[in-house]
């Protein structure tokens, strides 16, 4: 699997506890501990910018995509990146899948085996904080920006991935996922923003995580 899509499902996951409404919470820790008991299905648009470092006489690079995502608990998600190029991250419950129309590709990987214990893992099918522990240790950061923050750090010392934080913000209707910040043991940085978020939206079902290859499309399965 590449680095990059790596760094993608690393990202899906964590965007499938979005936004509930609750009363107000001490701390991000609260917050997150209430995505994950009450949070069923979501969707909303988003705009991910990723930064890769620079090398020794070039400056760091940055790339930003914009898309829409939705998701439905335990197993359920799907990213649609539109600009600057269409794709599509699909996960059904069995396979993860990645579809490139301008290569008109597919690839297909066994979900779990794909997902493992990333963030995308426990936070698609976690039912709690105690459930993703395990492998994660979590810690209310100070709030900054006008939001609660948590950081969550990988227990393996060999992890990938190095750290995410979590930015989560009350408003009228409840707390929302504001931004999304991902960083890997290679430098690489994902920061996601998160907008007009639907909690639970009426007409989300199973049938709009289905991914049926078009006509013609190279299916690879590694």
């Amino acid at each position: 699997m590449s680095h990059c899509i790596r760094q993608w499902i690393s990202a899906l996951g964590l965007m499938a506890s979005m936004f509930w409404a609750m009363p107000s919470l001490a701390n991000g820790l609260e917050a997150l501990e209430q995505f994950l008991k009450t949070s069923r299905s979501g969707r909303a648009e988003f705009t991910q910018v990723v930064t890769n470092p620079g090398k020794a006489d070039q400056p760091a690079r940055s790339k930003t995509s914009t898309g829409s995502f939705a998701f439905v608990r335990p197993q359920l998600f799907r990213f649609d990146y539109q600009k600057p190029f269409v794709q599509h991250i699909v996960a059904d419950g069995q396979t993860l899948w990645l579809y490139d129309p301008d290569l008109a590709q597919a690839t297909a990987r066994p979900q779990a085996q794909a997902l493992g214990s990333t963030p995308a893992a426990w936070l698609t099918s976690g039912q709690d904080l105690s459930a993703m522990q395990k492998d994660f240790q979590f810690q209310a950061q100070p709030e900054a920006q006008g939001l609660q923050w948590v950081l969550a750090l990988p227990k393996a010392r060999d992890a990938a991935l190095q750290s995410v934080r979590i930015g989560l913000r009350q408003e009228a209707q409840g707390v929302v996922l504001a931004v999304l910040e991902i960083s890997d043991a290679f430098g690489q940085r994902s920061v996601l923003s998160f907008d007009r978020f639907e909690a639970n939206p009426a007409g989300l079902g199973a049938g709009q995580f289905k991914f049926v290859p078009p006509k013609g499309v190279d299916i690879v399965r590694p």
